[in-house]
């Protein structure tokens, strides 16, 4: 059965779909419009494109290791009550699968991988928006090798991956101390790893911002500018406390720093635990919020 450009345009119309694959789902019909969409439907994809300018900022956010590849992945729905279905949360469950498995560079990547249960990652996350209903996306994901310690915080709210390099990966004791580590990184916010982490210019406009406040300072005004700079580094400290995980007091014994602690369960054991690196993620983290009116939603309730 023939069809025409018009056609194409009243499907899309109906489906919220784009030209292409509206053409493609009349080609494979032979031109059954009712048959086109539901080829649409059983693809997600309808459901995908009337979704797509809806807000997206719950979800979850999980890891996975399999053998010495870790994957911490944000998947983001509209609600809720979503991230805490149980078909949702095994579907964000086989995309880390999905992710060491392909190891994609990028979201992308991913979207175009082979997913794990047969077809792509895109068909899956649009069978998913069909079924439940809802806009899902996946946000963003972090590829970890080697030895790390996880932890997920309020049922996927703050997730993060701290990685290392020991010769004590075997000891329980080490265990114990990389999990510390990263209950710290997800219950202290921080930006920088250590000191050497901090980018030179962030340095230099902290100390900017320093001097301008003292000399402010009726008392610090007339200090010359040497001695105003030795003062500046002597305050970088606290930046440093306050933005350097490894600078940071210890949660457990604030008397020590995070450095220092690893150091201390690293010369106890009698070997090495060096921290290079962390990945944390925040559900929703910079994403705009749905502004709920349950006063104008009990409203539209009432009145049908």
């Amino acid at each position: 059965m023939a069809f025409t450009a018009k056609d194409v345009a009243e499907l899309r119309k109906q489906t919220g779909c784009g030209m292409m694959d509206c053409k493609k789902a009349l080609t494979e019909s032979n031109g059954d419009f009712e048959a086109a969409v539901k080829y649409l439907r059983e693809k997600g994809m309808a459901a995908t494109a009337k979704k797509a300018d809806r807000i997206a900022a719950e979800g979850i956010v999980d890891i996975m290791t399999i053998g010495s590849t870790t994957a911490i992945v944000e998947v983001n729905s509209e609600t809720d009550f979503v991230a805490k279905n149980a078909t949702f949360k095994e579907f964000v469950k086989d995309i880390l699968k999905t992710i060491i498995q392909n190891k994609p560079c990028d979201v992308e990547a991913l979207l175009a991988s082979a997913y794990v249960n047969g077809g792509t990652v895109s068909e899956a996350l649009a069978e998913q928006i069909y079924k439940i209903g809802e806009k899902i996306s996946i946000r963003r994901f972090t590829i970890v090798e080697g030895v790390v310690s996880s932890y997920i915080h309020g049922m996927g709210a703050t997730g993060v991956v701290v990685s290392f390099e020991t010769d004590l990966a075997d000891k329980a004791e080490f265990a114990e101390c990389a999990k510390n580590v990263a209950l710290q990184t997800a219950a202290m916010e921080v930006k920088y790893l250590d000191k050497d982490s901090v980018p030179a210019s962030v340095l230099a406009e902290e100390e900017a911002i320093l001097i301008n406040q003292m000399k402010e300072d009726p008392k610090m005004a007339n200090k010359p500018d040497n001695i105003l700079q030795n003062i500046v580094k002597g305050r970088l400290g606290k930046f440093y406390e306050n933005n350097c995980l490894l600078e940071q007091a210890y949660v457990k014994d604030d008397s020590m720093s995070v450095a220092k602690y690893v150091a201390s369960v690293a010369k106890e054991l009698g070997g090495s635990i060096k921290v290079t690196g962390y990945v944390r993620f925040d559900k929703g983290e910079g994403l705009q919020k749905r502004e709920e009116d349950f006063a104008a939603e009990i409203a539209k309730m009432v009145n049908g």
